[in-house]
């Protein structure tokens, strides 16, 4: 998890073709069928006939923005984790104003927007074992994330606020991918889950323990 980054990229987004204007119509009707059918069918069940017809666009013209089906996902995957991240802000640069508040904030800050597009997190984890794209997309992703709480772990040790023990880069690998995975159970129902009314309470406790020795710093 990490605050906003600064746009630097000129290239079109990952998985289309010749970069275009960003508010094409047709572009983001495509997007928005591929995450409307993603809500009630697998991702390998929807074709590219499907998200041609809703978008109110031909086969041929399909293939003018995207270069295949999973072309389609890398972008909806790449729109969802710029979100996430955009919606968090600055909020690791506040985290010595109230540490516990500043967490849960980060934390129910991912979730909200991980949850607002569940369609589209659960069929990228879901092809995730199968798609090399997917996978590497999803690596990078995690590192950045996995960087920024490494960097805020340190910085509340040298401050005093958290103990030292384990690296912070390991601590940091295993809250990220503790949150992938019951946040994963919680959005597809894959039990044992947490209730989604208690997840980013559960998440938040956890968090507190690991970094801090104590649930309440």
């Amino acid at each position: 998890m990490t605050p906003a980054r600064t746009p630097t990229r000129t290239a079109a987004p990952r998985g289309r073709r010749a970069a275009r204007s960003s508010g094409d119509e047709r572009e983001s009707a495509i997007l928005a069928t591929a995450e409307r059918l993603l809500h009630d069918r697998a991702f390998a069940d929807i074709s590219i006939d499907d998200l041609a017809r809703g978008a109110g666009i031909s086969r041929p013209t399909f293939y003018f923005y995207f270069p295949s089906k999973d072309a389609v996902l890398l972008t909806l995957l790449d729109r969802v984790t710029e979100e996430a991240e955009a919606t968090c802000g600055d909020v690791l640069v506040r985290l010595a104003e109230d540490p516990p508040a500043r967490w849960r904030e980060l934390i129910a800050r991912f979730h909200e927007t991980f949850g607002g597009h569940r369609a589209v997190v659960l069929a990228c984890a879901q092809v995730r074992g199968t798609n090399a794209e997917v996978r590497r997309l999803w690596a990078t992703v995690m590192e950045r994330w996995v960087q920024a709480i490494e960097t805020a772990i340190e910085a509340e040790r040298r401050r005093g606020a958290a103990p030292d023990g384990l690296p912070a880069r390991d601590l940091a690998i295993a809250l990220n991918s503790m949150n992938e995975r019951v946040w994963y159970a919680t959005f597809a129902g894959d039990g044992p889950a947490v209730a989604e009314r208690d997840v980013v309470d559960v998440l938040l406790d956890v968090w507190l323990s690991a970094i801090y020795r104590t649930p309440r710093p």
